[in-house]
Order: C-alpha cells, then structure tokens, then sequence
C-alpha cells in the first residue's frame, strides 16, 4: 500500500523537474536556429573573407595565400584611392548636413506647433524609399536633358545651368544631395525623441533665470543629447561607409570613377573583374572602418554604464 501511494509522488517529481527543463531550454531551442543562421551567414562569412583577402583568389576562391599582397595592391591602386577621397567627402557631408537638418528640424518640432504629426510624417517619409528608388528619382531631377536644368529653360532661364550630375568634378556632391534628402528625417526622429524625454522643469527653470530658447538649446538641452549625437553619428557613418546602391542608381560610379565609393569599388573587383582577393582585402577595410568607429563607441558606453 505504501509502495502504491509513494509512486504518485515521485511521478510528480518527475513530471515536475521535466517541465522545469522544458521551461529552461525551450527559449535556447527556439532562438537556436537564428543563432545559428548569423552565426553562419554573417560572421561566417566575414571570417572567410578576411581568409580571402590573403589569397590570390581571382573569379573562384583559391587558398594559396599570398600574406598581405592584396593589401599591397589595393594601397597603390588609383581606383581605390580615388574611391576612398570620395568617401572622405560623401561621408562628411553627409553626416555633418544630417545631423544639422536633424537637430534643426527636431527643434522646430519640438515646438509643439499644429499639424505636428502630418509634417513628421512628411519628413520620415524618404526613409521609407529605398536607396534605389531614391537613386532613380534624383537622377531624374538632376539629368540636364528631363529635370532641374530643362524644368528652369522651358520656364525662359535659359542661362541656368546645372550640371552637376555629368561633372566629374561635382558629380559626388549630387550623391550627397540625395542621401541627405533620405536620412535627414531619421536624424529628426532620433533627436525628436530625446528632446521629448527632457525633464520641462530644466527649461522652465532657465527660462525663469532669463535664459532665452536658442540659449536653453544651445548650452542645456543639446549637451544632454549626447548618447543620440553619438547614436546617430554611427548609423549615418555605416550608412556612408556601405553606400552602393545609391550610388549605382544615380551614377554607376561615373563620370569615369568620379564617384567611386569603396563598396562599389568592392563590388566591380569582386564579381566584375574576377579579383576577388583584392576585393576581400577591400571589403575588409570597410569593416575596419566601421569597427574604428564602433568600438570606442561601445567601449565608451560600456565604460559610463559601470561607473553608474
């Protein structure tokens, strides 16, 4: 009778401990699979491009390695030199006007003025684009024969000239000009955002010892807004460092490789021109670029976060 009433008990147990492991391990079954998939699919394949790019791989992979040869190569080739200047440029423009429009947008925003939503909406708009529709349609304005220039001639302007998109000399600056159209209302949101989460007692004190608004923005408001300067400095810089698209909409890297951009510098060596060790030693660089910005980032976070 005791052998009969105990088995139900430790039937129980056993269920019991079953369920807690169930519990415990089912989460890490259902996430495995993600886990997995970037594992392979992403830094998988960063580390066998970084393989490749000391090897003599040309249009298949091939293992011979030849140390830092493709390095080599790729600092004295002129294409890639060229296309790293014109990144220089695209990059800094475009973050810097970013992050001006931004910042000027959101506190004009912040202002609660009528119809808020409908003008918010009206400048995140472009982010929903894609880089290629963006491409397409600044190319449209921008081409002397159908836009800007024709739009300004057949109004009876017939000296305006606008070129620039043929120009070899100017051409980088009209992939600026688009990129800034799409990302700007982004940078809006972001400092939208944090503007929203300042504690309105701050401004009602400063304006009670006289401060004035763009005093209050300039000297107490923005200051606090460091962690959303500095998140949206990365995301603005990725966004420059892996411009392809963009750039193959509106120019295909032309005039000649005026506006060249690493990843389409990249892009053409590695399955275009069959060199892909000087390809993976190129896009290598890129991910060191991106890296040289992220991890004093993190590391400076990482760093505040354990002081506090």
């Amino acid at each position: 009778m005791e052998h009969t009433q105990r088995r139900p008990a430790g039937v129980a147990r056993a269920s019991s401990g079953l369920m807690d492991a169930l519990q415990r391990w089912l989460p890490k079954l259902v996430v495995a699979p993600t886990f997995i998939l970037v594992g392979i699919g992403i830094y998988g394949y960063m580390l066998w491009t970084g393989v490749l790019s000391f090897t003599n791989s040309s249009f298949l992979p091939s293992y011979e390695f030849v140390g830092l040869e493709q390095y080599a190569k790729l600092m004295e080739s002129e294409r890639w030199l060229v296309a790293s200047w014109n990144l220089a440029i695209f990059g800094g423009l475009f973050i810097g006007i970013c992050l001006l429009i931004g910042v000027v947008l959101a506190i004009f925003l912040d202002q609660r003025i009528r119809q808020e939503g409908a003008i918010r909406t009206i400048y995140l708009y472009p982010m929903a684009l894609s880089m290629i529709v963006t491409g397409t349609v600044w190319r449209w304005i921008l081409n002397p024969s159908l836009g800007l220039e024709k739009l300004m001639h057949d109004w009876g302007w017939t000296s305006f000239s606008f070129d620039w998109l043929v120009d070899s000399d100017f051409a980088i600056y009209t992939i600026v000009m688009a990129a800034v159209w799409q990302a700007s209302g982004f940078v809006m949101a972001l400092f939208l955002a944090g503007l929203r989460g300042v504690d309105s007692s701050i401004i009602r004190a400063a304006r009670v010892d006289g401060a004035s608004l763009p005093v209050i923005y300039w000297k107490i408001i923005l200051p606090s807004l460091r962690p959303v300067f500095f998140s949206s400095v990365m995301v603005l810089a990725h966004i420059a460092i892996k411009s392809f698209d963009l750039v193959m909409a509106m120019t295909s890297g032309g005039p000649g490789y005026s506006t060249d951009l690493p990843a389409v510098f990249m892009y053409a060596h590695t399955f275009t021109r069959g060199q892909m060790g000087l390809g993976s030693a190129s896009a290598m660089l890129m991910l060191g670029a991106i890296l040289a910005l992220l991890v004093p980032y993190l590391y400076s976070e990482l760093r505040e976060k354990r002081h506090d």
